[in-house]
């Protein structure tokens, strides 16, 4: 039924190489799998309406298939909690009694998902069938999986003429390529006519050298704009080099801000049938031309663009456009310290965590106060006079400052514990909350313990990536550098978390010439021990992350560049999905995810 796409791997083609955005670049066994060999979910759907938003599911049928063949089928009647528009129902058939007994959507939606697990969807009118399985997982809080989709209304307008069909309705491709099932609005029949309709249109694709599921989906993108093909040519002339790239209008104000290590054909991209992004293609509708910005080599190239997103905050760029809106965690100055979100970076030598989200931020405090007997009161106290009280100090939860039931030095202690939970050992923290998960799961209040578990596994990574960062800044200058594509080396010399100077060698050049002019040229970095403020975190975390691949060599530091022994990065993706408390083999409850 399809034409084999297989080929032997070449071995030396499996490391890979870079693309032109700076990633792996795939090898051959990864270009795609030969559309025989790939698992297809047929789907179709049944309604109460149009409207995924307002309407229920009544029916889903599946086939699954593989190489021609149906390797198993799915079919249910769903009730929707709703009655079915009579109208619907003279259109297919299903009335609100046969409904009534059948499975709620959140009994079915969960087989359905088991069912179709590592298979590209397929649908005639993806749209709207997958928009209904999605609102579908909203409803009952399920993860939507993000299958790969095959519309085959969009294959059939590709491979099908007006002259051997009026429309591209089921019903009119399942006579066209000869169906054995006739569609009639029920779920299964329509699915497995959809299958017939499948094979059809991949037999034809195959003509056009289709024979992946990667081809297969790039053929099923629309063909580029007029608006693309007319603003073409500010593609033209770009170098191919790593570098940052951007859209400016008539007024020269920056639109879009992007990077590559080829910045001419990641431009041309834009210019494609692949880019289908309406924010980009409104984008384009007001760029004029494109400015680049050389640099030595990707990572330089991925600090300017933060650099230059931030300061421009161009319109249509998303991430990374306003660091300053990243939240820190802190304690407040005042008698009885709480712990407090800010948008304001603490100063220097003032215990923090951050910057990250402001969901990240609170679910962090939300760890520390189950942990710690700290306030969480909003209330400016005095230690002069009395305020009033709240449940959590009713039930123990606070020491009660507001009542004086501390003195502002006994309570200092409470306080110093949390501001060693944000710059030091989070065991206790870690312990503590690990003894409420113990209580939770053994009274069976799992949902509670769940988010009792995602606040530690927030507060934990938050001080890991804080700590980070910091420890880097520290260290002073660091020089280091990567292999490049083609040969030779990608230098870096990194100052206090910021990137001074890059450059890259000659391939078989000796690099340390070159290193020791690079130092003596990059620019000059006040002498900080922790993050200044959100914008050079960003920096910094882009940075390691260069450092942390296995390509990377140090080839100076300039102090000692080290994370503590009892450190929160110990502790770094150590969290269970199980809320019930870890345990060593001998039954001894641990206070983290250790072993």
């Amino acid at each position: 039924m399809y034409r084999s796409g297989a080929a032997e791997s070449d071995s030396a083609l499996t490391d890979g190489a870079f693309n032109a955005e700076g990633f792996s670049q795939p090898t051959l066994d990864s270009l795609g799998t030969p559309l025989s060999e790939v698992t297809f979910c047929v789907v179709d759907l049944e309604t109460t309406g149009l409207a995924a938003d307002a309407c229920g599911i009544t029916e889903i049928g599946a086939v699954k298939v593989r190489g021609g063949e149906v390797i198993g089928e799915f079919g249910t009647l769903v009730n929707p909690g709703e009655s079915i528009d009579p109208r619907v129902t003279r259109l297919t058939g299903i009335t609100d009694e046969m409904v009534a007994d059948a499975p709620g959507i959140e009994a079915v939606l969960p087989a359905f998902l088991e069912f179709a697990r590592g298979a590209t969807l397929v649908a005639h009118n993806a749209g709207f069938d997958i928009g209904f399985l999605r609102h579908a997982c909203e409803l009952t809080d399920t993860r939507w999986p993000r299958p790969p989709v095959v519309d085959t209304v969009v294959l059939a307008r590709r491979l099908t003429e007006k002259s051997e069909v009026p429309n591209r309705r089921l019903g009119t491709l399942a006579r066209l390529f000869g169906s054995p099932v006739t569609p009639n609005h029920r779920a299964l029949d329509d699915a497995r006519a959809t299958v017939t309709v499948l094979h059809g249109l991949i037999e034809r694709a195959s003509g056009h050298g289709v024979v992946t599921d990667a081809e297969l989906v790039e053929f099923c993108r629309a063909i580029p704009s007029e608006l693309q093909r007319r603003k073409k040519h500010l593609a033209d002339g770009l170098p191919h080099a790593p570098g940052v790239y951007i859209f400016r209008d008539a007024d020269d104000r920056a639109l879009y801000i992007g990077v590559s290590v080829d910045v001419a054909a990641r431009v041309r991209s834009y210019f494609s049938a692949a880019e289908q992004r309406r924010r980009l293609r409104d984008m384009l509708a007001s760029a004029e031309r494109v400015e680049v910005v050389e640099c030595a080599h990707r990572l330089e190239a991925g600090v300017a663009e933060l650099r230059l997103i931030s300061g421009g905050k161009p319109p249509y760029n998303r991430a990374a456009k306003f660091p300053e809106h990243r939240s820190w965690v802190r304690l407040t100055d005042e008698p009885y310290p709480r712990l407090q979100i800010s948008r304001n970076p603490p100063g220097p030598g003032t215990p923090r965590l951050g910057p990250t989200s402001g969901t990240q931020a609170q679910a962090a405090i939300g760890a520390i106060e189950a942990a710690l007997p700290i306030r969480s009161c909003r209330t400016r106290l005095s230690p002069k006079r009395l305020s009033p009280s709240c449940v959590l100090g009713e039930i123990g939860k606070c020491v009660e400052p507001c009542r004086h039931s501390v003195s502002v030095e006994e309570y200092a202690a409470v306080a110093e514990r949390a501001a060693r939970a944000m710059d030091g050992d989070p065991a206790p923290i870690a312990a503590a909350v690990a003894e409420r998960l113990a209580e939770l799961s053994a009274a069976e209040r799992f949902e509670t313990a769940a988010e009792r578990r995602d606040e530690l596994g927030a507060y934990l990574q938050l001080a890991a990536a804080t700590h980070r960062t910091r420890s880097l800044v520290a260290a002073g200058e660091i020089v280091a550098a990567g292999r490049a594509k083609g040969g030779g080396w990608e230098i870096a010399v990194i100052r206090h978390g910021l990137l001074a100077g890059a450059a890259r060698t000659p391939p078989r050049a000796d690099p340390m010439p070159h290193i020791a002019r690079l130092r003596e040229t990059s620019r000059v970095v006040e002498a900080l021990d922790d993050v200044a403020d959100a914008a050079h975190a960003a920096e910094s975390r882009l940075l390691l992350e260069w450092l942390a691949r296995p390509d990377v060599r140090l080839v100076m530091v300039e102090r000692a560049w080290a994370s503590r022994l009892d450190g929160a990065e110990r502790w770094d993706g150590a969290i269970p999905h199980d809320p019930s408390p870890w345990r060593r083999s001998n039954g001894e409850r641990l206070p983290h995810g250790g072993t």
